[in-house]
Parts: C-alpha cells; sequence; structure tokens
C-alpha cells in the first residue's frame, strides 16, 4: 500500500470519530500532521486499522494530557490547623501509648496493702444500667491499680435530697499524694501516700471539693470553706464551689477565678486575697478572636487554669448551630476565648467536663466512656482510654 493511500484511509477514518470534546480534537489534528511526516511503520498502522484497529490507532500515541476542567472526587482527611480557632476532633481517634492508658485495668491490690508514692488518678466505676457505683479505685504511678478500701466515702446530696457520687473530678490533689471528698457536715481527706484517713467537721451538705495548690476548698450552694488541713480550723470564702477554677499549681496563691453566666452575661472573675479581706473584680468573655456568632453560650464542669489559659467545658455555638457541647480556652487575664472545641450534638448532657491539663494539652471526657487529650495551639485531638463508665479524677492541675 502506497503512503498516499494510506494517508487517504486514515482521513476517512477520522471523520467517523467525533472528538470526545474539543481539546481532545486539536491534539488530533496535531497528531495527524506528526503522522504524516512517520513512514516507518506506516504498513503496521495500516494492517491495525484494516482489522477494526482505527479508532483505537487515531489515539495519539505520545502527546501530553489535555488541560480540562475536572471536579476532584476523592476524599482527603482533615488535618488539624495550628492556631485554629474552631477546631474538631478527627472522626476516627488514635490512641497512642500514655501511663492514663491503664486506667481501667482490673484492681490488684489494696491501698492499705500497697500506698503509693504518686497517684495519678481516682476512678470510681459506675454500672450505666443501674447507677450502681463501684469502689473508688486509685491508679498509681507504678502503673498499678489500687482499691480505696480504707474508706468507702457515701454519696453527696443537697437540702432536696439530690445525690451525685462521692467522687469528683477536684478530689485529687495535683501532687497526687491526697485525696478528698465532700460529705455531709464534714470532709474526708485520705494521704494516698500512707492510707491514712482524717475527718474534718463543716456544717452543710457538702458537695464540692477543689484544692489550690496546698489550700483545700469545700462548698455547697450556700457556703464555701477554706480549711486549713493542719490545725482543722476553717473560714467561710465569698466563692462559689460551681464556679470556681481549679488554679494552676506552680501559679499564684493568692488568686482565684471563676468563670460564670450565662450567653451575653458571661464573665470572668477574679478574687484576691489581702491579710483582712477578699476583694473581687469581673470582666465580661470576649469572643472577638472566634469566627463571626461564635461563642459559648454556657459553662459547665470545673475550669482548670495552666499558665495564663484556662480550660472549661460548655454549650457553644459554631458555624451557625446552636446547642453544641465543647471545650473554650480562656485567656485568664483579659477574658478572650481564644479556642473552641466543637463536639458536636447527640451526646449525653455534660458529657465532656475538662479533667485538668498535661503539659500543653486539654484532659477531657468524652461521652461515652472515653477519655480525650487535645492541644488546642496545634488542634491535635487524640484518644486516651476507653469504656471508663464512671467518675474520674486527675492529678492534672
Amino acid at each position: 500500500m502506497r503512503d498516499e493511500d494510506l494517508t487517504r484511509l486514515l482521513t476517512l477514518a477520522a471523520e467517523d470519530v467525533r472528538p470526545s470534546h474539543p481539546a481532545a480534537a486539536g491534539w488530533e489534528r496535531a497528531r495527524r500532521v506528526r503522522r504524516a511526516r512517520r513512514v516507518a511503520g506506516a504498513a503496521a498502522t495500516a494492517v491495525v486499522l484494516l482489522t477494526g484497529g482505527a479508532v483505537l490507532a487515531l489515539r495519539p500515541a505520545d502527546p501530553p494530557a489535555p488541560t480540562t476542567a475536572a471536579t476532584a472526587t476523592a476524599t482527603t482527611t482533615a488535618m488539624p490547623v495550628p492556631n485554629a480557632p474552631v477546631q474538631q476532633p478527627p472522626e476516627q481517634l488514635t490512641y497512642p501509648a500514655s501511663p492514663l492508658n491503664r486506667l481501667g485495668d482490673p484492681v490488684t491490690a489494696s491501698l492499705s496493702s500497697r500506698p503509693v508514692r504518686q497517684a495519678l488518678a481516682l476512678y470510681q466505676p459506675v454500672d450505666p444500667e443501674t447507677g450502681t457505683e463501684g469502689r473508688i479505685r486509685v491508679l498509681g504511678d507504678d502503673g498499678l491499680v489500687r482499691e480505696l478500701d480504707v474508706v468507702t466515702p457515701a454519696r453527696t446530696r443537697d437540702a432536696s435530697g439530690n445525690e451525685a457520687f462521692a467522687l469528683k473530678s477536684g478530689s485529687l490533689s495535683a501532687d497526687g499524694r491526697l485525696a478528698a471528698f465532700a460529705q455531709t457536715d464534714e470532709v474526708i481527706v485520705v494521704d494516698l501516700t500512707t492510707a491514712q484517713v482524717r475527718r474534718y467537721p463543716l456544717n452543710g451538705y457538702l458537695e464540692h471539693v477543689l484544692w489550690a495548690g496546698d489550700r483545700l476548698f469545700v462548698g455547697d450552694d450556700d457556703t464555701t470553706y477554706e480549711l486549713d488541713r493542719r490545725t482543722g480550723a476553717s473560714r467561710t470564702m465569698p466563692l462559689s464551689p460551681w464556679e470556681m477554677v481549679v488554679p494552676d499549681p506552680a501559679g499564684r496563691t493568692d488568686s482565684l477565678l471563676a468563670l460564670g453566666g450565662l450567653r451575653d452575661g458571661l464573665t470572668l472573675s477574679r478574687w484576691t486575697r489581702s491579710a483582712d479581706r477578699t476583694d473581687r473584680g469581673s470582666r465580661p468573655l470576649d469572643f472577638r478572636a472566634l469566627p463571626t456568632g461564635d461563642r459559648v453560650n454556657e459553662f459547665y464542669g470545673r475550669g482548670w487554669q495552666r499558665g495564663d489559659q484556662i480550660a472549661q467545658a460548655g454549650w457553644i455555638s459554631t458555624g451557625g448551630m446552636d446547642g453544641l457541647e465543647g471545650v473554650a480556652v480562656v485567656d485568664a487575664t483579659t477574658g478572650v476565648v481564644t479556642r473552641l472545641l466543637d463536639l458536636g450534638r447527640d451526646r449525653s448532657k455534660g458529657c465532656c467536663g475538662v479533667l485538668g491539663w498535661d503539659g500543653d494539652a486539654v484532659l477531657l471526657r468524652h461521652d461515652p466512656g472515653g477519655l480525650l487529650r487535645w492541644r488546642p495551639a496545634t488542634g491535635e485531638v487524640t484518644g486516651v482510654a476507653r469504656d471508663l463508665k464512671g467518675e474520674i479524677s486527675l492529678a492534672a492541675g
């Protein structure tokens, strides 16, 4: 077959093949010019065409891909965005190694037989079906889980008879050596390094305990006491035990903070103690560091301070959605809300209380029964422990 015949045959075949898009047609025209100059291999190409491969032979052998508009269909995993004001946990959590991973391990000893050098956490299991609580457990820095057998604190209750579990998030001191349990008309303090128990009489339906360094605060709806554990003496303080923030163990001891209020009335309050009085000053929270409309509507649980930051759980609004569970980070000096962790809806009420700090990370509950670590500076959220149905207190002030 002559070159002229081959060229004519190729032209006729191409006229019946409509280009799928203009860019491909342009590449086809350029290909024809180049191919007309190729003499070598023409006979082989003709054989392919004559046996039914004409359309395939017409495809360019080596042109670059045409530039066309395309819509990406692949999905990617969202990565943490450092300094993002509003953050979310990933759909699938990872669980890096941590001493707290053993919080749910079985009991292997009693506190009376093996006191701890330092406790990392207290845990009181609760049966989710019956609501019945078990004995309080102590996780030591040696990794062993002990039973708190030297005392059995009763449930706390208020004047109306409403009951709550004895273990509170503020029960364990920041150094992991002492545990405190509010009781009606008294507070119980256990030295976990010696397994010794001491009871201090105080009036009232006491429900809350909070450590501020060596200072112990115990309170109910009406009264908050500051207890001197060495002498047993106490004095009342003009503070709300519901709103008090656990201070940084390395920070000032003459100043206490509180976060409280509702929606537009949310405030950061500071109590400063002098020799003869306690002064209080308050300032409204500032949400200007967040996207427009994103905010905290109400705080719950205990707030925890580390350096100039306070972390506390609450009900939040983000992206035009209200009624979300979340955690806020607040500047302890200015009252500016700098970060929100959006944990979404469809969780049990008050699911996600903050339990303290671990370095630059916030430790918090994650319904149902989980424990999370959140680093606000990087947006990283990882798991710590699973299936911890019950109450937890960490040495993580």
